[in-house]
């Protein structure tokens, strides 16, 4: 496509000076850090069209499934405003370059854009004015939320048959976002490192893996596993993001079946569950298997350190893949691993969607139009998703995502009634299973690094939180 042409030469001196940032969600997501700083465009004002229907369905309703790029809306002259959190992309000409080229097809919808550094907080001051632009990357609401400050696609059904993870902002049966990447969940490694260290076979168990992580640290001078704690969202963001599918087998545990279990921090016995997920963290610190002084990590000195065998591996979403590779000579040597917990014999991953676009509420007919078209575009035709490396999310646009040797699944949504009642939970219990609880996450490291709680006391009091929420809010115990 020309977008790969154009960012070829756009990005060669640039991407080793900016960087992406990381993400997740799922349903929890994933919070990102400051990578870069805010580039601003001032709006323009809109200038407004008559009314246009074309390519709307026979009932005059905008849908994403209604509209044929290069046909429908041709005739909108408007000015849109897009603000997001891809500042490296914002200042390396990325995303100049893909609006040149949507413009070759539309000329005459404009389209302003803002990237944020704080994007988590901004994005939400923002959002309560109503009066931040026409196109926004969802924030954490409650999905209840999603029709006060935003248009429906369609229906989940409909754009299931378009897009990945479809029910991901789901509400009264419709998709209310689009994720622009989506993200595989497995280890960042080096493989040089690993071969140096004598590590022929990728780890498919904790035990492995800590065994792995202590031949590094034996055998090399790399750093076995960079925690990233000093930045923050790299912890529970991260290793929330394991939870569900990939520990314990069952797409249903996460969303359907987490908040109604009695002991979900148990040792299972067979290192599978979440207990044996966040052991691994506790383990490999307390064996010092770690960074000397993890309160002095640099999320953007690790992605060179990683790309020039300075580190062993780091826990970090598919996202970040393109990051590291390109922070360095040795593109080659950046590998991504399953997570090394198997259940029955299999090993899984789960793919979710980073940020999602939604539409503004409040815009006009035309600018809510120009701006399902554009999102349609950066979908369908802008390459955006296959350039950073991440999971799809069109069902038709190529794309060159490879993950071995694992079962890609996705974690079931919430039963209907249910879809906020996991919020409830980590905003009751005060231990976040989401973007928001990096505080637990990186107190099991600061709890392995002194010793002052084993990491059975620190499950035991997860569990007491846990079931004083479910008390609290009156939740049925199931499991």
């Amino acid at each position: 496509m020309k977008l790969r042409k154009v960012l070829a030469l756009s990005l060669t001196a640039a991407l080793a000076l900016t960087s992406l940032a990381g993400c997740g969600s799922d349903g929890a997501e994933t919070t990102e850090s400051a990578d870069g700083t805010t580039a601003t465009t001032e709006t323009a004002e809109t200038t407004e069209t008559a009314e246009n229907t074309e390519g709307a369905t026979e009932d005059g309703e905008l849908t994403y499934a209604s509209i044929n790029l290069g046909e429908s809306y041709t005739d909108i002259t408007t000015t849109i405003k897009w603000i997001h959190h891809k500042t490296d992309r914002e200042e390396d000409g990325t995303i100049a370059a893909m609006i040149e080229e949507f413009n070759q097809v539309y000329p005459n919808i404009t389209v302003e854009t803002e990237g944020i550094t704080d994007y988590q907080e901004d994005s939400l001051l923002r959002l309560s004015t109503g009066d931040w632009g026409d196109i926004m990357f969802i924030p954490a609401i409650d999905k209840a939320e999603l029709s006060t400050y935003f248009i429906p696609y369609g229906t989940t059904a409909e754009m299931d048959q378009y897009i990945n993870f479809a029910n991901n902002w789901e509400m009264d049966g419709n998709c209310y976002g689009i994720a622009y990447m989506g993200n595989a969940q497995g280890l960042l490694y080096n493989k040089q490192v690993f071969a140096d260290a004598g590590v022929a076979t990728l780890p498919t168990t904790p035990d492995e893996l800590i065994a792995a992580l202590q031949a590094i640290k034996d055998n090399t001078d790399a750093i076995p596993l960079y925690t990233n704690y000093a930045a923050g969202w790299t912890m529970g963001g991260q290793w929330d993001a394991f939870l569900g599918a990939i520990t314990t087998g069952d797409e249903t545990w996460l969303n359907q079946k987490f908040v109604h279990t009695a002991e979900p921090f148990k040792d299972n016995g067979d290192g599978t569950g979440a207990y044996a997920l966040y052991k691994i963290l506790y383990d490999a610190v307390a064996q010092g298997l770690i960074e000397d002084d993890y309160t002095t990590t640099d999320w953007e000195g690790c992605k060179a350190m990683i790309n020039n065998g300075e580190i062993g591996c780091m826990v970090l979403g598919s996202w970040a893949i393109a990051q590291m590779k390109a922070a360095g000579d040795n593109p080659d040597n950046i590998g991504y691993m399953p997570f090394p917990i198997t259940v029955n014999g299999q090993q899984y991953a789960t793919a979710g969607p980073d940020y999602c676009y939604g539409i503004n509420v409040n815009s006009s007919d035309d600018n809510k139009a120009a701006a399902m078209v554009f999102v349609k575009w950066m979908v369908e035709e802008s390459g955006w998703c296959d350039f950073e490396g991440g999971y799809p999310i069109s069902k038709t646009a190529p794309t060159s995502f490879v993950f071995e040797g694992v079962n890609i699944v996705e974690n079931a949504p919430a039963l209907a009634g249910e879809e906020d009642l996991l919020n409830q939970m980590n905003s009751e219990s005060e231990l976040s299973f989401n973007a928001g609880g990096d505080a637990k996450v990186q107190r099991i490291v600061e709890a392995a690094a002194t010793g002052s709680q084993t990491f059975d006391e620190i499950m035991a009091e997860w569990t007491e939180a846990w079931n004083a929420a479910q008390e609290e809010l009156s939740i049925e115990v199931l499991y």
